[in-house]
């Protein structure tokens, strides 16, 4: 029996078609719907990574990792506040009417010393006229490693590789939490309370609030050395921070020390390094001394508000009354460090109160 191969092939030539065409079809979709993601990203730019924001869309800021390098690049500003979550409760407002300063908060939480010079590379790109810059700084953070980062950051919008921004632009999580969500459910971020405990009310800036989540530390017999910190905090500061105050001799860098609750001093007693914590107070102030371009401001020697427990929401925390209250001081030249004797003066303050204070008396009034 003949078989007709001719009509076999075109059988399977009809066949093939549809497939062909389904896949051609599949592949066309695919390829339009990652032109529209990588579209969308580029257009909206969530992470103000090509632009500064559009007028009419309701960004959501709450990403400080991956939205404070497009944020410094990208946005206007004179002034920047950076530090740790202990600078969040600044409004920027406060800036603009005390100051007549459009500030920019670009904060980390638990920012370390590299962070801050990550971040101040944006800054000082020659993008912008910086008058000047508001600087938390936690001491205890300067013991770390010079390029240690509090957390891990996205490197593809920190670098200048334009090939790894495939990261962003087609970033499931940056099309619907960042572009998709608010187009639906509009709230857009207030850049002058950005990062800012918003979630918190009155009543959690107290005593109760305060003493309810604090577990003081584990009781340490030897003490630490002095020294022990001091080979770090000086190069943390000489890596990290100094080299942009030596570079910005224009830039007014105001740097305070946060005043953290009088518990705080508790650990730092039962963990034993109190004379180290000290040391490397003075350090650090030794090395900002030296420029013109510095003002600096002591503020844990307010034992008025490092006592009053209602002015913090835990150990270190304290709420918007006080930021702005020491916003106040900066303008005004209180708690000012202008010599290595006022910090010597300070640090003398700081230990007797930290000493002196009746801590037991506070913790068993409140367990009874």
């Amino acid at each position: 029996m003949k078989t007709n191969n001719n009509k076999i092939d075109k059988t399977n030539k009809k066949t093939k078609h549809p497939v062909r065409k389904a896949a051609v079809a599949l592949v066309l979709t695919a390829g339009l719907l990652l032109g529209a993601t990588v579209g969308a990203v580029i257009y909206v730019d969530p992470f103000f990574h090509y632009h500064a924001p559009l007028s009419d869309f309701p960004y959501i800021v709450d990403n400080q990792l991956s939205q404070n390098p497009g944020m410094a690049e990208n946005m206007e500003y004179d002034s920047v506040l950076l530090g740790s979550s202990m600078t969040f409760n600044y409004d920027m407002s406060w800036f603009r009417d005390e100051y007549g300063l459009d500030t920019i908060k670009l904060s980390y939480s638990g920012a370390y010393p590299r962070d801050i010079y990550n971040i101040s590379s944006f800054i000082f790109d020659g993008k912008h006229d910086v008058k000047q810059v508001f600087l938390g700084v936690d001491v205890f953070s300067y013991m770390a490693e010079t390029d240690d980062v509090k957390f891990p950051i996205p490197e593809y919008l920190y670098d200048d590789n334009v090939l790894n921004d495939v990261n962003y632009c087609l970033n499931k999580d940056v099309l619907m939490q960042y572009i998709v969500r608010p187009v639906f459910n509009p709230s857009k971020t207030d850049l002058d309370t950005v990062y800012s405990m918003s979630w918190l009310t009155e009543d959690d800036y107290s005593k109760e609030s305060v003493l309810t989540s604090y577990v003081p530390s584990d009781k340490v017999e030897e003490e630490t050395p002095a020294d022990a910190y001091l080979e770090n905090t000086a190069a943390n500061m000489d890596e990290n921070i100094c080299p942009f105050i030596e570079e910005n001799s224009d830039t007014v860098f105001t740097v305070f020390f946060p005043p953290y609750s009088i518990l705080f001093w508790n650990d730092v007693q039962l963990e034993n390094h109190l004379e180290a914590t000290l040391e490397e107070y003075r350090l650090i102030a030794e090395k900002l001394l030296q420029y013109d371009n510095v003002r600096l401001y002591c503020f844990p020697v307010e034992d008025v508000i490092t006592t009053d427990l209602d002015n913090y929401t835990d150990y270190t925390h304290h709420s918007p009354e006080i930021a702005h209250r020491l916003l106040e001081y900066m303008e005004t030249g209180h708690d000012e460090i202008k010599t290595l004797d006022d910090m010597d003066s300070a640090i003398t303050k700081i230990k007797s109160i930290a000493v002196n204070y009746d801590y037991d008396a506070l913790l068993t009034s409140y367990s009874e």
